[in-house]
């Protein structure tokens, strides 16, 4: 299905036939497909997806950066589908040690066993590794990471064997500047990805997301929607407001409670407005959604019966 999808995007066919060899040679082991990924939503972009297909079937890892809201957890979940491989996810925060990637010592049965972490089993049993927010752990706790990351593929368990990554591992991190408690990537970690840039996404893309998601949602508000997304994120852009309210996910909430019955301006108060908790803030995006929303818009406005 996924390759039907990317035939559909017009995906140059050499690296569709990639893909295709890519599964022949690594089958998705019957005891992990409950791990491969079933997309609940489709990153488009062409550019972008040739881009990564390239890079991991070339053997490289990819970091996919870029602002809020551009699709990197989405594409990442994508690429895993694509290449059929079970996808373990790693969530970075600044506690986050070797321990809690590679594994940890553990008692079983009055004995010490190792108990192997998420990027273990990843190498192991050849998944897609998802690195979410790579920049919120420090560098030197991802340092322990650098021998697996390169040409080497291994890595080193104190106190055990030399772990070698299965062929059809990879890793993927991403990386969003400016949330709270994120730094600069370290230049010897940043060395070891391929890196795309995601651009913000487009009116006809979000227009095609809200068609998929939202098959009886009416034309005119989908336009709307559409509309109110694309306003804030020029308002962020030139410094207007801040980034909580440009929150894809916040609209799609707000989106599903129309659905729901909840009237639309209430509905987006909860999914977007009420998420800046600035003084001013949200007087200016409750100004962009009147501009777009009349005052009292109900579930028979939006939704086709």
């Amino acid at each position: 299905m996924m390759l039907e999808f990317l035939e559909s995007e017009q995906i140059n066919p050499e690296l569709i036939q990639g893909i295709r060899a890519y599964r022949k040679e690594f089958p998705t082991p019957e005891d992990l497909t409950a791990r491969v990924p079933v997309p609940h939503f489709h990153y488009y972009g062409k550019d972008v997806w040739e881009e990564a297909i390239a890079a991991l079937l070339c053997g490289q890892n990819l970091l996919l950066a870029g602002p809020k809201a551009t699709g990197k957890n989405v594409l990442a979940e994508n690429l895993a589908a694509v290449f059929g491989r079970p996808m373990w996810n790693v969530s970075f925060h600044i506690n986050m040690d070797a321990t809690g990637m590679l594994g940890t010592d553990t008692f079983k049965n009055g004995e010490v066993e190792f108990r192997p972490g998420p990027v273990y089993q990843c190498a192991v049993k050849g998944g897609f590794g998802v690195f979410d927010e790579i920049n919120m752990a420090r560098n030197e706790a991802m340092a322990v990471l650098h021998s697996l990351l390169d040409f080497r593929h291994t890595v080193d368990i104190p106190g055990y064997d030399l772990l070698h990554a299965h062929k059809a591992c990879r890793f993927i991190a991403t990386m969003n500047y400016g949330y709270s408690g994120t730094r600069e990537l370290n230049e010897a970690l940043a060395s070891r990805f391929a890196v795309i840039q995601l651009p913000p996404i487009s009116m006809e893309s979000l227009d095609r997301l809200l068609q998929d998601e939202f098959p009886r949602l009416r034309k005119e508000p989908r336009k709307a929607f559409c509309q109110i997304f694309k306003d804030l994120e020029k308002k962020c852009q030139e410094s207007e407001i801040s980034e909580k309210a440009l929150d894809l996910r916040g609209m799609l909430d707000a989106i599903h409670l129309m659905e729901a019955g909840l009237e639309a301006h209430k509905a987006l108060d909860l999914g977007i407005v009420n998420k800046s908790f600035d003084e001013y803030e949200p007087g200016l995006i409750r100004d962009v959604i009147n501009l777009h929303i009349p005052g009292n818009y109900t579930k028979k406005d939006i939704f086709e019966d």
